[in-house]
């Protein structure tokens, strides 16, 4: 995908540090990848800002810095970058609470004919697995890179 992102960091491809800058200054940004299941392969992927005091990811923090379609941009561009060295496998994405996962589906939304060129897409509703379909809701997503 083509779009405007932020540079990241990465030293084992598996956890990526970026900074969303805005209104609210540079916010330390985290996304890990983990292997959550064998067979099909699925990794889980975790998204947060760093705690200041402690670096740990916090996926509850609503940091609101107005860059909400480059933040998402960038972490979509960690899961190809993820794929160059693991593998086209599974990757897990669910929000912290039901509106961080509307948001993540409204961001899908947006932008699934481009995404769909590298991947397929899939919602999660029930533990039933769907081909991702825009006015649905879903609990959860899987891509995979074609």
């Amino acid at each position: 995908m083509n779009l405007p992102h932020y540079n990241y960091r990465t030293n084992d491809f598996q956890e990526y540090e970026f900074f969303s800058e805005g209104p609210k200054g540079k916010i330390r940004k985290l996304v890990s990848f983990m292997k959550v299941q064998n067979d099909p392969i699925i990794y889980n992927l975790a998204f947060g800002d760093a705690e200041p005091e402690t670096g740990l990811m916090n996926d509850m923090s609503v940091s609101n810095n107005d860059d909400r379609d480059i933040v998402l941009a960038t972490v979509a561009n960690t899961i190809n970058d993820f794929c160059d060295h693991y593998g086209n496998h599974y990757i897990l994405a669910t929000g912290s609470t039901a509106a961080r996962t509307r948001l993540y589906q409204m961001g899908i939304n947006k932008l699934i004919e481009e995404i769909r060129v590298e991947f397929d897409v899939f919602g999660i509703i029930e533990s039933e697995v769907h081909r991702f379909e825009k006015d649905v809701n879903y609990q959860a997503f899987l891509v995979k890179r074609k």
